[in-house]
């Protein structure tokens, strides 16, 4: 393999540059060239695709977000989309392709690779924490510690006004970021996508004498949630508690930014580079991921549609510490 290609699809996550570097330099130190597809699939369709070297990913590792920026194309999801996608495959004479992203990106990938017989292998890259194959997604660290940044300051404040807060974090299907900072933050409620609600349960949880000598509560709603998202959920609770009151804090795509934590950083160096070694071996149509601290490859279909379980045994020890 004499020429390669790397981009970054979806949502960005942090450490996603530090997967773009990896790639790049690994590339090089086996003697293949590497280009840089700008702005994803998109990208790839427009023909907006840029040689790189070990300066076009020198002084990276550090900074959040993407510098091949990304996007979500619907042209793509086309078979005339892809057509002129494996043209300019063809054009820039790339005989393999390094996938940055979630499912969305391997749903894509997976088809190209397909129909076209173009080699791919994909980086697990998404704060969601939800494809199957790996341990932890690159940004899911990071996104984790910035909520929990951001509760323990509203925590700071519901304390000094003797209020209940719901703070809502990102999980539109999965509920890992949820999970891991609702225990992590000390809240007294954890909501996920991935367990129907219960609303009478909650009001029980409000209305008992031992919640009443509470100063203070943090609830945490992922935004998947059956019951929906925390100003929904509130809103019911006023419905069924008239006297109720709480806050909401909606945390947003701030947990997207920022610096990549180290964890993060070693992340996207180790799949980047390994993602390179298997294209130049040969291998396609499969994800690099860590379980248990080792690199194993996971088919895309594997990948995109085993479904990947939240820990829900986590919920009776948040029970226990609230």
């Amino acid at each position: 393999m004499k020429k390669i290609a790397v981009f970054t699809s979806g949502g960005d996550a942090p450490g996603m540059n530090a997967a773009i570097r990896s790639a790049v330099r690994t590339a090089l130190y086996h003697g293949v060239e590497i280009c840089g597809i700008m702005g994803g699939y998109q990208g790839l369709i427009d023909g907006n695709i840029i040689e790189m070297n070990s300066q076009s990913v020198a002084n990276i590792i550090q900074r959040g977000g993407t510098i091949l920026k990304t996007s979500r194309s619907e042209e793509f999801r086309t078979t005339e989309g892809r057509v002129k996608a494996a043209v300019n495959v063809k054009k820039y004479g790339i005989e393999g392709l390094v996938a940055i992203g979630g499912d969305g990106t391997f749903t894509g990938a997976e088809i190209f690779c397909n129909e076209t017989g173009i080699t791919v292998m994909g980086v697990p890259g998404t704060i969601d924490n939800d494809l199957f194959g790996t341990d932890y997604t690159i940004g899911f660290d990071t996104a984790v510690n910035t909520a929990i940044d951001a509760i323990d300051k509203i925590r700071d404040t519901a304390d000094s006004h003797n209020r209940t807060f719901f703070v809502e974090v990102m999980g539109r299907h999965a509920g890992f970021i949820a999970m891991d900072v609702g225990i992590c933050g000390g809240a007294e409620a954890i909501l996920l996508p991935d367990i129907p609600t219960d609303m009478d349960e909650l009001v029980r949880f409000f209305t008992t004498d031992k919640k009443k000598q509470k100063s203070f509560s943090i609830v945490v709603v992922a935004e998947g949630d059956d019951a929906g998202g925390a100003f929904t959920i509130v809103e019911k609770l006023k419905v069924l508690i008239p006297e109720f009151d709480a806050r909401v804090s909606v945390l947003g795509h701030i947990q997207r930014g920022g610096k990549p934590s180290a964890y993060d950083r070693l992340m996207g160096s180790r799949l980047g580079s390994a993602a390179v070694v298997e294209l130049i071996e040969g291998v396609t149509n499969k994800m690099v991921g860590i379980v248990s601290n080792e690199l194993i490859l996971t088919s895309f279909h594997e990948a995109i549609n085993q479904k990947k379980k939240v820990d829900v045994s986590l919920l009776k020890l948040a029970k226990m510490l609230a």
